[in-house]
């Protein structure tokens, strides 16, 4: 017998702060991969994601970009478009989020205490991915979206989301990340993206490694999935703020505003695109649509630049994740590009497992002064840590300050009004920056 939400007396967590106190406890940096318990919960659950129509994202860097882009203009064109991605920057209802509303408090609560019935029920003990996952798909399948946007965790082979049959696989550029869990070298980290293609269904890819393509085609010929590679099968020209695309079908789309910052998100964008472009049957999209689409696309944290009230001025901040090799190079970018010449200070900490020396040093070298802070205990490495891990030349021009918000404070004293504070090395970071900058905006006297 299916377990449903009308079976059980649901009411273990009276608030929003109760549930989320029960998530939290399912640990959440703890990492399993593995489907088992997946597959055990949806046969209870009736197979919610079997009623729904997907796209699945895959890859390294750009996966949330991409999906915040398809859920933008599907809900343009006047489509209900579930979204699930990770991690949050604030708050976890961030990743739940339908047509850029996310789940309501009452909603989220509703769903925690129907999750943490059935995981008793069932005598399994889920991690919070797990737990997350299985509240988006439950939820999506409730609310009866028109199409679940959904992100991967960590992978795709064996991460939490690979329950799906999607309409399209979306895989984004690959790079070195997470390699204690998914491989030391492209090849071995591409296998591991590769495993979300499913038989028969398209799949998009950047194509910007020539050992990733080679994975990832290989894939598809083995399963009988046509492959649509960035440069091949549609094309894009452009630079930050502006993007030519011609698609599969040779439609040409010239001079389509980006919203979101970075030349990155050229390709990033074009991945959208040339999905929408798979999926006209069932969800035209007008090009008004479109065009008005990318111009409302917004994803904090990354790239976003933000102007805060500062005394009797203003501060200007640079909020991006880059966690990883590839999202620090793309944020050295950036600067080059939109602060040539400018003093930049920087505020940075990063995971303690995260390997990326020499993109850093690069990012280093473009800052006046660094502030090197930590966002959480549990995982992020110590600002001393960090201090004595860098060259001579790099520890003059930096302090320790382990508190966000003091590293923050500092940050503002030093900088001028023309001068930029980039935030950056690791979404927690920016989670807790951007939180804190978003309360002293909001709590600022008006001019």
């Amino acid at each position: 017998m299916t377990f449903t939400l009308e079976a059980k007396n649901n009411e273990h967590f009276s608030t929003y702060q109760e549930a989320c106190a029960y998530l939290e406890s399912l640990q959440f940096f703890r990492i399993k991969l593995g489907l088992a318990t997946m597959h055990q919960l949806l046969q209870e659950l009736g197979q919610p994601q079997q009623r729904l129509r997907c796209i699945h994202i895959a890859g390294t860097n750009g996966k949330g970009s991409v999906g915040i882009t398809l859920a933008t203009l599907l809900a343009q064109a006047g489509y209900r478009a579930g979204f699930y991605s990770s991690p949050h920057l604030c708050e976890v209802r961030e990743r739940f989020v339908i047509n850029g509303t996310p789940i309501s408090e009452e909603a989220f609560r509703r769903q925690m205490n129907f999750l943490h019935a059935l995981f008793v029920h069932a005598g399994v003990h889920p991690t919070y991915f797990e737990c997350t996952t299985l509240l988006a798909l439950s939820w999506f399948a409730q609310e009866d979206v028109d199409v679940a946007i959904l992100e991967t965790g960590l992978g795709g082979r064996l991460d939490a989301t690979n329950v799906v049959t999607p309409m399209v696989a979306v895989i984004t550029d690959i790079s070195r990340d997470h390699e204690q869990y998914l491989g030391t070298d492209i090849t071995a980290i591409a296998a591991e993206k590769a495993g979300i293609i499913k038989p028969g269904v398209p799949v998009i890819f950047s194509g910007r490694t020539a050992a990733g393509t080679e994975v990832i085609a290989s894939f598809c010929r083995r399963l009988g999935s046509r492959l649509f590679l960035l440069g091949r099968d549609f094309f894009a020209q452009g630079e930050d703020g502006c993007l030519s695309y011609t698609g599969i079908t040779g439609t040409h789309r010239p001079n389509l505003s980006l919203a979101l910052a970075g030349a990155h998100q050229v390709v990033n964008t074009s991945l959208a695109l040339a999905t929408l472009e798979l999926l006209a049957t069932s969800f035209p999209i007008k090009t008004e649509d479109v065009r008005a689409g990318l111009a409302k696309v917004h994803w904090p944290g990354r790239m976003e630049y933000l102007t805060l009230p500062y005394q009797n001025t203003h501060r200007r901040f640079l909020l991006e994740g880059a966690h990883n090799e590839a999202g620090v190079q793309a944020l050295c970018t950036n600067l080059a590009v939109r602060e040539t010449g400018g003093r930049i200070i920087l505020v940075w900490g990063n995971m303690a497992d995260k390997q990326m020396e020499q993109a850093r040093r690069k990012l280093f070298t473009l800052a006046a002064h660094i502030i090197l802070t930590q966002a959480e205990l549990e995982r992020s490495a110590t600002p001393q840590s960090l201090w004595e891990s860098m060259n001579m030349e790099e520890r003059q021009k930096s302090r320790c300050i382990a508190s966000v918000h003091e590293a923050l404070l500092a940050a503002m004293a030093l900088a001028t009004a023309d001068e930029l504070i980039c935030v950056a090395g690791s979404l927690h970071l920016v989670g807790r920056a951007r939180h804190y900058l978003i309360q002293k905006q909001e709590t600022s006297p008006s001019p």
